[in-house]
């Protein structure tokens, strides 16, 4: 059995009991950072043989990984911090296990974008989850451009060498926004900072960010400013069924069919 294991992203008491039970039980660790992982071992006196693998050796470590999973070993596997898939390796080790039929689970636990959304107030019902923002800048627009519209929350990590220019460049594509930077999260110097895209984060940037930003305005639809009549008129006018036509003014108004029905009805009286 593989087991991704969540771990602190800071405070080293934020960590699950099934989390240590998965870690302790493990015949072998695969780590982001051997070296950064084994301050958490040490901590909680764990001795285990460790597997280096990040984001150059994925794909050989995920082999690794699966040959030993076949021959029964219980292997853990962690990232640096936090939850190991989530914008750090893991993606293909649970690709390459899938493939092969080998059995895995998850030892939930810490997230820093989670951790961020709960401390900045913003709103959680609906969020997304940008990561870092990578590649040249033109790649980097692209992203963002796909996301503009988004009415939900957006969540996305930043290095603190990269702060300044990712806030200029959200600014740069979403317009002023209301925004929050999150940092040391469970840490002694945990802080939650909020700003405006177009004025930028003050101060000396250090630590890792993560920069959660509001959701687009829900733009109005003109439709929706004529009658409930006029509305499917102007859909039935531009060749739409009548059934078509009730289907999208119901979309466009965000209301049941069943409450325009009665206007086609209407409609056919007329």
């Amino acid at each position: 059995m593989v087991t991704f294991v969540a771990t602190p992203i800071g405070n080293l008491g934020d960590i699950t009991l099934r989390a240590l039970d998965a870690l302790r039980e493990a015949d072998v660790i695969f780590c982001e950072d051997t070296r950064h992982s084994l301050k958490l071992f040490n901590h909680y006196q764990i001795k285990k043989p460790l597997v280096a693998c990040h984001k150059f050796n994925e794909s050989a470590a995920a082999e690794k990984l699966a040959a030993l999973a076949a021959e029964g070993k219980k292997v853990a596997v962690v990232t640096d911090a936090g939850t190991p898939v989530i914008s750090d390796p893991g993606n293909i080790l649970v690709r390459t296990l899938r493939e092969k039929g080998i059995p895995y689970t998850i030892a939930p636990g810490a997230c820093a974008f989670v951790a961020a959304l709960v401390l900045s107030g913003f709103a959680a019902d609906r969020f997304a989850f940008l990561g870092f923002l990578r590649g040249k800048a033109g790649e980097k627009r692209a992203y963002l451009k796909e996301n503009a519209d988004f009415c939900g929350t957006l969540a996305l990590y930043s290095a603190p060498q990269d702060v300044d220019a990712d806030i200029a460049l959200l600014y740069e594509m979403f317009g002023d926004r209301e925004a929050c930077a999150v940092r040391e999260i469970t840490k002694v110097h945990e802080s939650v900072e909020y700003f405006r895209l177009s004025a930028g984060l003050p101060g000396e940037k250090r630590g890792e960010y993560v920069l959660l930003v509001k959701g687009a305005e829900k733009k109005e639809n003109p439709l929706n400013a004529l009658s409930e009549r006029e509305h499917i008129a102007h859909y039935v006018a531009a060749g739409m069924s009548e059934k078509e036509a009730l289907k999208a003014a119901a979309k466009d108004r965000g209301v049941s069919k069943s409450t325009l029905y009665k206007f086609t009805i209407k409609t056919k009286d007329a």
